[in-house]
Formats: C-alpha cells, structure tokens, sequence
C-alpha cells in the first residue's frame, strides 16, 4: 500500500508526531467514561482528606471535619473487651494464686491473657516460646531450674520486683564477685576445670583436682561445697548441664574473671507507672508461664 493510500485510509485522528519507518503513532483520546471515573476520584481523595485525619503536620496529622480516629475507635473496642471481662479481672485480683487452678474459668482466662502479656512485655528477652536464648543470660522458663524458685508465688514476686535493678527496693539480688584481681591465672583455669569436672563435662583431670581447693576456699560459700547452688542467694547449680551464660571452657573463664550481672526490670506498675503491670496481670503472666511446663 502507499503512502498515499495509508493517509486516505488513516482515521480521522491526530498524531503525537512520533513516526518510525513510516508507522504513525494516533493521539487516541481516552474514552469519556474513563475519565470522568478518574476526575471523580480525585474529588474524592480531596473530600476524603478534608473529612478524615490525612495531611501530616509538624505535631499531628490534620484531624479531619468528622473527628474520626482510629485510636479511639481501638480504645473503644479495647474498653468494651475490658467490661466484658470485668469480673473475671476482679476475680484474679484478690484470690490467691495457688485457688485460681480450682476456677477453670479463671484458669483458662488468666492462662490466655498472661500468654498475651508475655508475648508484649516478657518475649523479646525469654523468646516467644518462654525458651530463653541460650548462652545469652536470658534463661529458660520450660525447665525446672529456677534460681529465685519457680512455685507460683516465687513467680509472681520476680515478675513483680525484677532482678537486680534500681526500681524496686524489693528487686532480687546476688552478686557474684568478679576473681580477676583475687585469684591468679592458674587458679581460674583449674577452677573452670573443676566446674566442668562437677557438671560432668570433658575437663583436665589434673587441673580440675587442683581446681576443687580453688573452688572450696572461693566459691562455695554461695555455690555450696558441692556446687549445687543455693536459691536463696540466687546462686545457680554448677553440676547439672544448665548454663545462663555458657558452659564452654571460653564462656566459665569469662565468667570467673569478669562476673555476670543480668537485669531484669520490675513489671510492677508501684515502680512503672502506667507502664507496668496491675496484681492481676502479674498474676495472669506467673499463671502462663507456671503451666507451660516449667515451674514447681
């Protein structure tokens, strides 16, 4: 065909002006439906930004003709689920722990609030499933070696004051001396042979009986002369394979020489404020983690 047939023939449309070999480009208008649809949505934007909270300023975003907002309507929702459970949240207030596992209503509601508490305040220490992170200080809370005692009052005092921290006059407390500038080198690597010796790991035979004087003059006093801990004082069992901070020849010398000194806040809101928890979702966390397995 020719050029001049393909001009009789062309639409009677004009061109952006682009031609390649011969081939024109149409400037096709967009069908009118198509674009009233898309000028009423930019009203619509523009309306739905003067109606609800949309433009972002320094403070705050504008809030909108309608006042709407998604915070009060999730306080609202929130409120709602609080007067429903009410009387159960009075009910976990005042009984005493150890009567709550008679209440299997109670029991199941305080279980699956205090998992939800946990997840929120408690998981990005001892993990999601309440396992710990090995090796790091974060202890396990599904076994049965609780250095403060794992029944459920024991519990419940823990999450309320915290370990070692500045807010609660109550908080528990120990502190392991660091032996860096009391014991010599020798004395350390002997004692750490020892402490794997007791906990049934590979060790120096040689050393670890030298180590076992070492032990008895340095650390039995809290450790007990046969190292299985004392509670009381906070003071772990060296003879079973549970180890905070690692039971490798590496991570007991560092311990020996440096100490450890883990934190854990105090969740009461008497130290927090309205940050931390009420008497009854400390009770609800202490019932949750008491029955995942761990516990006495």
């Amino acid at each position: 065909m020719t050029r001049k047939a393909e001009e009789e023939n062309a639409p009677d449309v004009e061109t952006t002006g682009h031609d390649w070999d011969g081939i024109q480009e149409l400037n096709t208008p967009l069908p009118r439906w198509w674009l009233w649809t898309f000028y009423i949505t930019i009203v619509w934007g523009i309306l739905y930004t003067i109606a609800y909270p949309a433009w972002p300023l320094i403070t705050q975003a504008t809030p909108g003709l309608l006042g709407y907002s998604t915070r009060a309507e999730v306080a609202a929702e929130i409120a709602e689920v609080e007067a429903q459970n009410a009387a159960l949240t009075a009910e976990l207030e005042t009984i005493a722990l150890a009567d709550v596992s008679g209440n299997d209503s109670l029991q199941d509601y305080a279980v699956k609030w205090g998992a939800s508490l946990f997840a929120t305040n408690c998981s990005q220490c001892h993990g999601r499933g309440a396992a710990g992170v090995q090796a790091s200080g974060y202890p396990n809370l599904l076994d049965d070696a609780w250095l403060w005692g794992g029944t459920l009052d024991d519990i419940a005092f823990t999450v309320a004051h915290g370990i070692r921290n500045e807010q609660s006059p109550d908080t528990r407390w120990s502190e392991m001396p660091a032996f860096r500038d009391i014991l010599e080198d020798q004395d350390v690597t002997s004692v750490v042979h020892y402490v794997r010796n007791i906990s049934g790991q590979e060790h120096d035979a040689a050393l670890a009986a030298i180590g076992e004087t070492v032990f008895i003059d340095n650390c039995a006093a809290c450790h007990g002369d046969g190292g299985e801990g004392m509670r009381d004082l906070g003071a772990p069992n060296l003879t079973d394979a549970i180890w905070l901070y690692g039971g490798s020849v590496e991570k007991l010398t560092e311990t020996v020489l440096n100490a450890r000194f883990g934190v854990m806040p105090a969740w009461s809101e008497d130290y927090r404020g309205a940050s931390g928890l009420t008497q009854a979702e400390i009770k609800a966390v202490t019932l949750y983690v008491h029955q995942l397995g761990g516990g006495e």
